[in-house]
């Protein structure tokens, strides 16, 4: 469990509120717009009207308290460089602030925000991998090219071993899950015979998993 500061309540940080709530967090949530602060009430420990580019507000937040202060505010860059340099300065521990371009990003990370986060481009790019082939269900990236990737069996592998196809060798990736309607099994050994149906969670470098993707 953490505590965390929420500014902005738009799509972005109301969504994060949520699915941060369901994880047990203490959360205090901070908007100008007190419409948007009424659905999550129950989700919080606390709420407050105001805005954050007014460094008294900040101040009575008391944000060197929160484990992680996230800046949502999407539609008004100036705000968002504002607040980040704000937080720093009275001594917010960890700053992530949210951006839609890479140049905003650079101004941000120069000002104070410890971690940026690109949402609109990061769903943008995991929908375009999952849809760019029929079987690939889900994709998660993991940083320097590195990613998971949950899809079907090639179909030459079928009935085959995961020694037999060799495709640490092959394919220089890792097979790191399996995943069917009984449940999904972590690590499976070499001797592991792929069937239909099931799902495979392969861990690897983009360019190589390339290789795999496109006979799918």
């Amino acid at each position: 469990m953490k505590s965390i500061l929420i500014i902005g309540l738009g799509r972005f940080g109301t969504h994060l509120c949520k699915d941060l709530a369901k994880l047990d967090n203490e959360i205090m949530i901070v908007d100008k717009d007190e419409s948007r602060l009424e659905d999550l009430l129950p989700m919080v420990v606390s709420a407050k009207i105001g805005d954050c580019t007014n460094e008294k507000v900040l101040k009575s937040l008391g944000v060197g308290n929160f484990d992680i202060c996230f800046v949502c505010i999407g539609e008004n860059f100036q705000s968002s460089l504002e607040i980040t340099s704000q937080l720093k300065e009275l001594g917010a521990s960890y700053v992530v602030s949210k951006a839609n371009r890479d140049i905003h990003a650079k101004f941000l990370l120069r000002n104070g925000a410890d971690e940026v986060i690109y949402p609109d481009r990061d769903i943008a790019e995991k929908v375009a991998v999952r849809f760019s082939a029929n079987q690939v269900f889900d994709y998660v990236e993991l940083g320097n090219g590195f990613s998971i990737y949950e899809i079907a069996p090639l179909p030459e592998w079928l009935g085959h071993s995961i020694k037999d196809m060799n495709i640490r060798v092959a394919y220089n990736a890792n097979i790191i899950g399996i995943k069917t309607a009984d449940g999904v099994q972590l690590m499976p050994n070499a001797d592991y015979i792929f069937h239909q149906n099931e799902h495979l969670m392969i861990l690897g470098h983009q360019h190589d998993m390339e290789k795999i993707i496109k006979k799918l």
